[in-house]
C-alpha cells in the first residue's frame, strides 16, 4: 500500500511561524510534523509515498530528499500556486499512487494512530475519526450501526487520516477541488468505513494547538 501525505497547504493561521517555513516542517518533539509521519508510516510497512507540494515545498523536499535515509521512497506531486485543495491534489496525483487502495495523511496532525491498523485490513475505504476536539464541537460525521461512515448524529471529527481507492476519484478533471462533496458523495452509496480512534490526536492548525501538541510529544 502506498501512501499520500497532504503537505501543500499554506498554515496561514499559523501566522509569522510560517512566514518563511511552511507548517508541515513545524516542530513537535524536535522533530519536523512531517517527519513524524513519513516514520510511523515506515514503522507501519508503507514505504512508498507521495507528497504534495506547493507553499515553500523546496524545504519540504529539500529535507525529506528521497525518503532515503527513512526507508522509504517518496515521489513528489508538484501544485505550483494556489494549491489544488485535498480532492484536487489527490486527483493530480493519481498517476503516482497506483491502481490499489492508498493511505491519506493530513501532514498538520499530531498523532499515535497505528497506521497498521488500515494496512491490508478489509475496511476500503475508510475513514478515521476522532473525539470532536473544542475547535470543532458539531463533528463532521457519523457512525452507523453497520460501522460505515454516516450523516448522522452523533457526529466525530475525521482525524485527516483515510484509506481511499483510485475509483473514488476516476474521472474527475484536474484543477481545485474540495475532498468533502466526495465524501458526502461515497457516503450516500454506504461505501464508507469508520474506524473510531480516542488516542492522541491534534490538529496543528494554530499556535496555541502547536504548543499543545509539542506538550502532548513530551508526555510521551
Amino acid at each position: 500500500m502506498k501512501a499520500m501525505v497532504l503537505a501543500a497547504g499554506r498554515g496561514e493561521r499559523m501566522g509569522d511561524l510560517t512566514a518563511v517555513r511552511p507548517k508541515p516542517l513545524l516542530e513537535v518533539g524536535g522533530v519536523p510534523l512531517i517527519e513524524h509521519h513519513v516514520r510511523r508510516l515506515a514503522a507501519s510497512g508503507v514505504v512508498e509515498l507521495v507528497i504534495n507540494l506547493s507553499y515553500r515545498g523546496t524545504q519540504i523536499r529539500a529535507w525529506l530528499g528521497d525518503g532515503q535515509r527513512f526507508g522509504v521512497s517518496i515521489a513528489y506531486s508538484e501544485e505550483g500556486e494556489p494549491p489544488l485543495e485535498t480532492g484536487g491534489g489527490i486527483v493530480q496525483a493519481l498517476p503516482l499512487l497506483g491502481h490499489e487502495p492508498f493511505l491519506i495523511v493530513n501532514s498538520d496532525i499530531y498523532t499515535e494512530f497505528d497506521f497498521a491498523t488500515l494496512v491490508g485490513g478489509p475496511r476500503v475505504p475508510a475513514l478515521v475519526l476522532v473525539p470532536n476536539p473544542p475547535h470543532n464541537p458539531n463533528g463532521d460525521f457519523g457512525i452507523d450501526g453497520a460501522g460505515r461512515v454516516s450523516a448522522a448524529a452523533p457526529l466525530r471529527t475525521y482525524a485527516g487520516v483515510a484509506v481511499f481507492t483510485p475509483q473514488m476519484f476516476a474521472g474527475l478533471a484536474l484543477g481545485r477541488r474540495k475532498l468533502k462533496p466526495l465524501l458526502d458523495a461515497a457516503i450516500g452509496r454506504r461505501e464508507l468505513e469508520a474506524v473510531a480512534f480516542d488516542g492522541v490526536w491534534l490538529d496543528v492548525g494554530t499556535p496555541e494547538r502547536l504548543e499543545q501538541a509539542r506538550r502532548a510529544a513530551a508526555r510521551r
